[in-house]
């Protein structure tokens, strides 16, 4: 499995059009599935850090660069990039997207798809903050949010 950038969202960076030539590559070796994510930290309004999902008309947001890959590609296309209420998630999936990923909210929640599971299809409790990239890249994940939370408990 991969994770497959579709589109950098950078002058002169990777488009879909290189993406789908990638893909087809990547399928043509037998891969069992690809993840399709966007955006890098230069991409500046475009890039996941700084997308701030508070409604359900902006979750999914690479919903169509993984319909684009899927179409090019005979293995399982995956659509990461931010998930946060059941309903998104199971309308992508129900419209033909062959599985949903997530991240930052299973930082902040990991019993998340164990909750949707259960009954509970109240929205993930990651609030977008990105607070998560910081200690990410110092070597340890979490989500400050939920600290800061604890901490005034």
């Amino acid at each position: 499995m991969i994770k497959l950038n579709a589109a950098d969202n950078i002058e002169g960076g990777l488009t879909l059009d290189g993406a789908l030539v990638a893909a087809q590559m990547l399928s043509g070796t037998g891969i069992d599935a690809i993840e399709v994510s966007s955006g890098t930290p230069a991409s500046k309004g475009d890039s996941p850090a700084r997308i701030k999902i508070n409604r359900p008309e902006k979750e999914a947001y690479n919903i169509e660069l993984a319909r684009a890959v899927q179409k090019v590609v005979k293995c399982p296309v995956m659509a990461v990039g931010g998930f946060r209420s059941f309903e998104v998630a199971e309308k992508a999936v129900k419209t033909g997207i062959d599985c949903v990923s997530m991240s930052r909210p299973l930082i902040r929640e990991p019993d998340l798809p164990r909750r949707w599971r259960s009954g509970d299809l109240s929205p993930a409790f990651c609030i977008s903050c990105n607070g998560c990239f910081k200690p990410g890249m110092e070597g340890g994940i979490y989500c400050i949010a939920a600290e800061k939370e604890k901490s005034k408990q």
